[in-house]
């Protein structure tokens, strides 16, 4: 009978606790055992508080009960991403969630759009999303299942405090199905002196922690993958040059907003996440082009809401390891790379490499396709996510700050170059099977920085105009309607998943607020 593989995982934080979370509760007990190895003294990034869609999934998964999460993690519900001033100054635009058009029109809708604008129509394209107009209602409600009606052309996913989501999986998941936590700082790492396979993690208290398959979650420093195996840094920041970060959390704005607010700033980007106990806020920011003190002073002066702690300084250069799988450890979070939060990638990151390897986790025997085929997967998600953000960046007709024009200018990979000239020609959206970000993702991002295709596709011409047109009033009227029909974000919120007691009263109160 095989022996349960020993999986020892380094670090916590929300990598390490997704981890031990995912393999404990979607794996077989007699498949391995799991000790996970922190230390309180050593502190967590955890600035991540924008989540996509992939978090449900995963958490539904795991057997999270959803409501009782978001209480948890002070949770509010999240639609996409508004992007202010970053086509061109005074620009705004969504990343929505969901589809353009109706549940029928699937994925070539914005070809019958791009055709009714020919035609005189000035419509713009968010008017044909539900989740766009949903978020600028400030509106929300779980689409319906099993309909195909407009109201389900849209996903949901979260804004949460990230530490406190890592401590719900500890308590509520992990450590219930059996995972070990071991408190402690490691002070050496052994290597078997043939293979080089980690063997144990030597801890400053003298124990040593031996495992089969070690899991390195030991973020920026990458104790196990970076120091001791020695995998090199492949670095982005040419195309990706901010590499500082000033987060800072804000009393709670008066309005609880289901998207992220990115704003463009002189070197860099500001967000805004509503918790329902406070506001997340930072600015990302290239240190090429502003200086420190700078940037603090521009964050500082955009703040809406009074500061609940002062600003801290996070340094990041934009890359990945070469190598996500080396030997007998595999990396997750930031110890396997860095892309910045722009798109709310970070926490997907670590629950694709968790579902990636789950099906690749190997016996006790080291089999070399298991690895490569993971290393694999892992490059395609990070290089798509990669051309993704790059995008943001050099589509754009600013001219007003250094970091605009570099960004204009500058070179950018072929496979982003390609993706470009082809939605300029005609509005084509590349389409791929493994990776990040599908067609709508991209395409409101090509539309919104104002990357306008030449031409439509000619087989939008099949259906007559009139009634082409006919049908586009038809589903700008049904959308409009749906969406006022939906409760406002908060009055939903409150119902639902409220992290404080509600009376009857305070909800009344609310609604009538609202």
């Amino acid at each position: 009978m095989n022996q349960p593989l020993e999986i020892v995982i380094l670090g916590g934080g929300t990598a390490g606790w997704m981890a031990a979370a995912g393999l404990v509760s979607l794996l077989p007990p007699s498949r391995c055992r799991i000790t996970l190895v922190e230390s309180d003294e050593i502190g967590i990034v955890g600035v991540g508080e924008a989540t996509l869609p992939h978090i449900k999934n995963f958490n539904d998964s795991i057997g999270l009960d959803e409501a009782e999460m978001m209480r948890a993690t002070k949770a509010t519900f999240k639609l996409g991403i508004d992007f202010v001033d970053w086509g061109a100054k005074g620009s705004r635009y969504i990343h929505p969630f969901g589809i353009h058009g109706s549940a029928e029109a699937g994925l070539g809708f914005h070809q019958q759009w791009l055709r009714s604008l020919a035609a005189g129509r000035n419509w713009d394209l968010e008017e044909f999303s539900f989740a766009c107009m949903a978020a600028r209602a400030n509106r929300f409600d779980f689409p319906p299942t099993g309909k195909r009606t407009i109201n389900s052309t849209f996903a949901y996913a979260y804004h949460f405090d990230a530490s406190l989501y890592s401590q719900y999986l500890r308590r509520h998941i992990a450590e219930p199905c059996g995972v070990t936590r071991i408190e402690g700082k490691v002070r050496d790492v052994e290597q078997d002196v043939d293979t080089g396979d980690i063997r144990a993690l030597l801890m400053e208290s003298g124990d040593r922690v031996t495992g089969d398959f070690f899991i390195d979650c030991s973020g920026f420093r990458s104790l196990l993958l970076a120091n001791k195996l020695g995998v090199g840094w492949d670095d982005w920041s040419r195309w990706l040059p901010c590499d500082r970060a000033l987060p800072v959390p804000t009393e709670r704005c008066g309005d609880l907003t289901p998207y992220t607010r990115v704003a463009a700033m002189n070197a860099g980007w500001r967000w805004r996440i509503p918790l329902q106990h406070r506001t997340g806020n930072g600015y990302v920011f290239s240190s090429r082009f502003i200086d420190e003190d700078m940037a603090r002073e521009e964050l500082l002066e955009s703040l809406d809401e009074p500061l609940l702690a002062e600003p801290r300084l996070l340094k990041f250069q934009a890359g990945r390891r070469l190598k996500s799988w080396e030997r007998n450890c595999v990396a997750l979070g930031l110890s396997s790379g860095f892309l910045e939060p722009l798109e709310s990638t970070s926490i997907y990151l670590v629950q694709i490499a968790i579902m990636h390897l789950l099906p690749l986790l190997p016996t006790k025997r080291h089999d070399q396709r298991l690895t490569d085929e993971f290393n694999r997967r892992i490059d395609v998600e990070y290089e798509r996510i990669r051309d993704f953000l790059i995008l943001h960046y050099h589509l754009n007709s600013r001219d007003d700050t250094e970091l605009w024009r570099y960004c204009r200018t500058m070179e950018v990979p072929d496979s982003l170059h390609r993706k470009m000239r082809l939605f300029r020609h005609s509005g084509i959206l590349e389409q791929y099977n493994e990776g990040l970000f599908t067609p709508p993702s991209w395409l409101a991002v090509y539309l919104g920085q104002g990357l306008r295709p030449e031409h439509y596709n000619p087989l939008a011409d099949a259906m007559p105009l009139d009634r082409l047109l006919g049908e586009l009033d038809e589903l700008h009227g049904d959308i409009r309607d749906r969406v006022d029909e939906m409760p406002k974000h908060a009055t939903l919120l409150a119902r639902y998943a409220s992290a404080e007691p509600a009376s009857d009263a305070l909800l009344h109160e609310v609604e009538a607020r609202l």
